[in-house]
């Protein structure tokens, strides 16, 4: 199997799981993967496409060089075009990029001047490692949308929350993007579960928030490596057209 059709596989199965976890919404919202070093070829959803039904040969792979690829009747969607093509570019860390309407996640993007909140182990996952994006102003189909946000991320962070929006994930894999992307849902429910009680929150000190994200990411098993496999593994019994 080539490196190509790896990436389509992967991120075809990347699609399914965010449908399978009710993290889609409708034909929109977009996800990525870099093919080349520089970030300027990619795959991308086609324009129309459910998230359940994306198939690993349904995926446009565009060229930044090419405008046939991203141009007439089989074009991505032009927001998805605008902030992919950017971030892909100008971000070392963003060969996977994923872009939901998540419910938790966009929930939290709607509460003035929020921050994310180290209030238990998942969270602290991204300690450090959130950028935000407050001045809400349209959909991104200003050409230089996708410079502005890939500024907002180029100290390295893997994740934007966007305010009165959603949320951008972003990762050197597929598998440690959608990692990523399931574990801030997560931790973005308890929040919204917890911010909803009324009653004080016990939140984790820097110190140990600290502590816990390099815990993380030097956790000894390849955890991110493992969840991918085993949602693949699921789908190879029960929805084996994805990799198509």
């Amino acid at each position: 199997m080539t490196q190509l059709h790896t990436l389509r596989q992967d991120l075809a199965a990347a699609f399914r799981w965010a449908a399978r976890l009710n993290m889609h919404e409708s034909i929109a919202n977009h996800f990525s993967v870099a093919t080349d070093d520089s970030g300027t070829q990619f795959l991308l959803n086609p324009v129309g496409s459910h998230f359940s039904r994306i198939r690993a040969s349904d995926l446009l792979l565009v060229d930044v060089n090419d405008p046939a690829t991203y141009s007439g009747t089989n074009a991505p969607d032009p927001t998805a075009w605008t902030l992919h093509a950017a971030l892909h570019q100008a971000l070392p860390q963003a060969r996977c990029i994923l872009h939901t309407h998540m419910q938790n996640a966009t929930t939290l993007c709607c509460l003035k001047d929020f921050e994310f909140l180290m209030l238990d182990q998942n969270a602290c996952r991204f300690y450090g490692r959130i950028a935000y994006d407050r001045g809400y102003a349209g959909m991104a189909l200003h050409a230089d949308e996708g410079a502005r946000v890939a500024a907002l991320m180029d100290t390295g962070k893997s994740v934007l929350f966007m305010g009165n929006h959603g949320v951008i994930v972003v990762g050197p894999t597929v598998a440690q993007a959608f990692d990523e992307l399931y574990y801030l849902e997560k931790a973005c429910a308890l929040q919204v579960a917890a911010l909803s009680t009324g009653r004080e929150l016990a939140l984790i000190p820097d110190a140990a928030a600290a502590l816990a994200c390099s815990q993380w990411n030097d956790y000894p098993t390849q955890h991110c490596e493992l969840h991918f496999n085993a949602l693949k593994s699921i789908l190879n019994q029960e929805a084996p057209d994805y990799a198509l």
